[in-house]
């Protein structure tokens, strides 16, 4: 599992200021569910023209929900100006703290915040420039994104322009993109890349796994599925393949196998084990 700190597992359990406003001023939604994320921010203003009331909708993992949840507790009270003026930094900070691999978290917060801004002020539901350069075709993150998360975040290689913005985590053909981007942004020539080692997990005997993969389905995978009619099956566990079966709405559903990898495993794997793999049973 992670090492999240104890007020990112509070806002994740416990997240602030979920839902939706009613004729917001100001609405933003980023990020795709084919990425893994997705986040829509909204918010209403007093007669002062300070936010009174926020709200966020996101599906992600447990970083995205604190990371949306610190935002709104972070941009009541403020005023529009005051608001924009957050950095993803800070929402990191203010949460004690995020994994490397899970800052994009806190700068989708930021992009959602700036979208709902950019609609409060001129009306427009989308805030990419269409004049955006794209860099990252497998994630559609632009150069003028990885120059600002490199900028802000003093980044310096690869993995943490990934880490960041989740450019260069797909096909790989842009990473000599971007390091052009760090070397003109930083002024320094690309230094070979150390290799990144991952602290090991504590190895988990079979009854532990299998006690923690019934946990999070039950946790946090079975709730979202049965919003929307559907529901899951725990078929068998063998080794690090977690066999399930998807019943009621889910079952035949054109979606099942975007829901079984990039959400049903995308969570195993944060919270169990990293090496799960997610098939379904056959029928």
């Amino acid at each position: 599992m992670w090492d999240y700190s104890e007020k990112v597992m509070e806002h994740f359990r416990n997240p602030r200021n979920v839902g939706k406003i009613e004729k917001p001023d100001g609405v933003g939604t980023v990020g795709s569910l084919a990425c893994g994320d997705a986040l829509t921010l909204m918010f209403k203003l007093d007669a002062d023209k300070r936010i009174e009331d926020v709200k966020f909708q996101t599906f992600g993992c447990a970083s995205a929900i604190a990371s949306s949840s610190a935002l709104t507790e972070m941009v009541k009270g403020k005023t529009i100006e005051e608001a924009e003026k957050i950095t993803n930094k800070d929402i990191a900070n203010f949460l004690g703290g995020l994994p490397d691999q899970k800052m994009h978290c806190s700068v989708m917060g930021r992009e959602a915040l700036e979208a709902a801004i950019h609609n409060y002020r001129t009306g427009e539901t989308g805030f990419k420039s269409l004049e955006d350069h794209i860099v990252c075709t497998c994630f559609g993150v632009s150069e003028n994104e990885i120059r600002r998360v490199v900028t802000e975040n003093s980044l310096t290689t690869v993995d943490e322009v990934t880490n960041f913005c989740k450019a260069g985590g797909g096909c790989g053909m842009c990473h000599d993109d971007i390091l052009a981007i760090i070397d003109s942004v930083r002024d320094t020539k690309p230094e070979k890349e150390p290799e990144v080692v991952d602290k090991p997990r504590k190895k988990l005997s079979n009854i532990q796994k299998m006690k923690m993969v019934e946990e999070i389905i039950d946790r946090e995978i079975r709730p979202q599925l049965q919003k929307d009619g559907g529901d899951i099956e725990l078929i068998d566990i063998e080794g690090d393949n977690v066999v399930i079966a998807f019943r009621g709405m889910c079952a035949g559903c054109q979606s099942a196998a975007f829901t079984r990898q990039d959400f049903i495993q995308a969570k195993l794997r944060e919270f169990v084990a990293e090496e799960i793999v997610v098939t379904e049973a056959e029928k």
